[in-house]
């Protein structure tokens, strides 16, 4: 399950990526947070993380604001979820990025929840793995699943 936050940082970068297609201008918090019905307070924090890996970048000034800085298909679903919430492994010891042997397990070739779990979740990364900002944006909402699971082969 997603976090508000993540669903907040989403929405946010819809609104820049549909700026982006259209005037390409920056855009300011305050528009940003009206447009996507996010909390101003909790985008600012959100917005900076986003800028420091680079997707979007943020200029000074009365004309300043934010903007998505690369194209949507090269915004990873995945990389934006670890980022706002963190790992996505339903287990530690499945983590990619953050490993951690479970505390309570004495060998984990023979662990029946990881190698359950583990199914289950390198199935699920095959489908968030695939998906970008584009197919948020770029999209009719009723094709995004579809077309997923035809390019993962389901």
């Amino acid at each position: 399950m997603i976090t508000q936050k993540m669903k907040y940082a989403l929405k946010a970068l819809m609104e820049l990526a549909a700026e982006r297609a259209g005037e390409g201008k920056p855009l300011r918090i305050e528009e940003i947070a009206t447009r996507s019905g996010t909390p101003k307070r909790f985008l600012e924090h959100i917005l900076l993380e986003i800028r420091n890996v680079g997707f979007i970048a943020s200029t000074r000034g009365r004309h300043g604001g934010y903007v998505l800085i690369k194209e949507p298909r090269e915004v990873p679903l995945s990389e934006l979820m670890r980022l706002i919430d963190g790992p996505i492994a339903p287990l530690p010891c499945l983590s990619r990025r953050a490993y951690q042997r479970c505390e309570d397990c004495p060998d984990e070739g023979a662990c029946k929840l990881r190698e359950v779990f583990g199914q289950v979740f390198w199935s699920y990364l095959l489908l968030i793995d695939s998906l970008t900002l584009a197919d948020l944006v770029e999209r009719p909402a009723a094709g995004v699943a579809a077309d997923t699971a035809r390019r993962i082969g389901f």
